[in-house]
């Protein structure tokens, strides 16, 4: 518990009153995991159990997992705040969640102040929380409303956008791979998630074939001219084309046929873990965690940003600095761009975009001046 929380603790009721608090709490956030039940005066059957659990499932699969995840922690944290101020996050309470957000935007004990992007997310985490507990959040309840925007005001500042992994980054991190199973995989990987502009839970969420896993992100269909993705994305099923390269050594569809063959994969996930020697495939599909891992690793390896600390380095780069380095590198219009990464709108691409002429539409000369 950090020095804050426990100073706020003492000031509560005794470690016995306090303990059964959490029981009380932890028995609840057991509770709400079952957001999909029979109604009460109907008794259950096997029929009806089985499409009370396919129901979970599917109410489990309405986000991703990773927002998942966010978002349990959120409530988690809400909740632990609201004991150690001697009250309860339920029902919802306006004014008690704007006192929340006061306290991430300005913290009265030692912990750091939240970046306004955070306390957004902590809020829609809030929301869906409550949701699934069976309450209405009014986001728009003077008591929210004001203090947020009074705290967008007072400590907006721009995103601090990840360092985009360009053409020859790409090339240098790739050369540092080792020539076995895990080495040709991991090649693979940065390759086709860098010339398709994919996210990590795309990359690793693709199956060679339709239909191959239950957990599957997408297929992948390797044609003449190159490999087309279908890939069910944060905003529906879209298309992405990744075309062959000038050289087998840096084209992503041959590396990716490699990694098949040699791999012996022609069902499943497309990528899946190895031995610890890295000369087996196992069956598990990869986390997309290792996408993670992996960028960073090759970026330390390859030298790139060697001017700055190490903790610096891999401060910089993330999994979206693949998308980041495929924007900003691709010399044709910006629309093609928009529609490989999969994006609503052009000003989305742009942010992707770490270098390009801004200058290229200059509306001063436009106008005659």
């Amino acid at each position: 518990m950090p020095p804050s929380e426990r100073a706020e603790a003492e000031t509560l009721s005794s470690a016995s009153h306090e303990a059964t608090n959490d029981a009380q709490f932890h028995e609840r956030d057991l509770r709400s995991d079952e957001e999909i039940d029979l109604p009460a005066h109907m008794a259950g059957s096997g029929t009806l159990d089985r499409l009370v659990d396919t129901a979970r499932d599917y109410a489990r699969a309405a986000t991703a997992e990773n927002t998942n995840k966010a978002y349990t922690a959120d409530w988690k944290h809400f909740a632990r705040w609201c004991r150690l101020k001697g009250t309860d996050p339920l029902p919802p309470s306006p004014e008690m969640i704007g006192l929340y957000l006061t306290d991430l935007a300005a913290p009265t004990g030692p912990s750091p102040a939240l970046s306004v992007s955070t306390i957004d997310r902590r809020l829609s985490g809030l929301a869906w929380a409550y949701a699934q507990r069976g309450f209405a959040l009014d986001r728009k309840d003077r008591h929210i409303a004001t203090v947020l925007a009074g705290i967008r005001r007072k400590h907006a500042r721009p995103p601090v956008q990840k360092e985009a992994i360009l053409p020859e980054d790409i090339l240098a991190m790739v050369a540092t791979l080792p020539h076995d199973l895990r080495g040709l995989r991991d090649r693979a990987i940065l390759l086709i998630g860098f010339a398709g502009g994919l996210r990590r839970s795309e990359i690793v969420g693709l199956d060679t074939g339709k239909d191959d896993t239950p957990d599957s992100g997408g297929w992948i269909e390797i044609l003449e001219d190159g490999a087309v993705l279908m890939l069910n994305a944060k905003t529906g099923w879209r298309e992405v084309e990744i075309g062959r390269g000038s050289s087998d050594q840096t084209c992503p569809v041959s590396t990716l046929e490699q990694w098949l063959h040699f791999a012996k994969i022609d069902f499943g996930p497309v990528f899946v873990r190895t031995s610890r020697d890295g000369k087996k495939t196992l069956d598990a599909r990869l986390s997309d965690k290792h996408v993670a891992r992996l960028i960073k690793q090759t970026v330390l390896n390859s030298g790139i940003r060697a001017e700055l600390p190490e903790k610096d380095r891999l401060a910089l780069f993330s999994g979206h600095s693949l998308r980041a380095g495929l924007a900003s590198s691709a010399e044709v219009d910006e629309r093609y761009v928009q529609k490989h990464l999969g994006h609503a709108s052009a000003e989305m691409t742009r942010r992707y975009q770490r270098r390009r002429d801004r200058f290229r539409v200059n509306l001063t000369k436009a106008v005659g001046l």
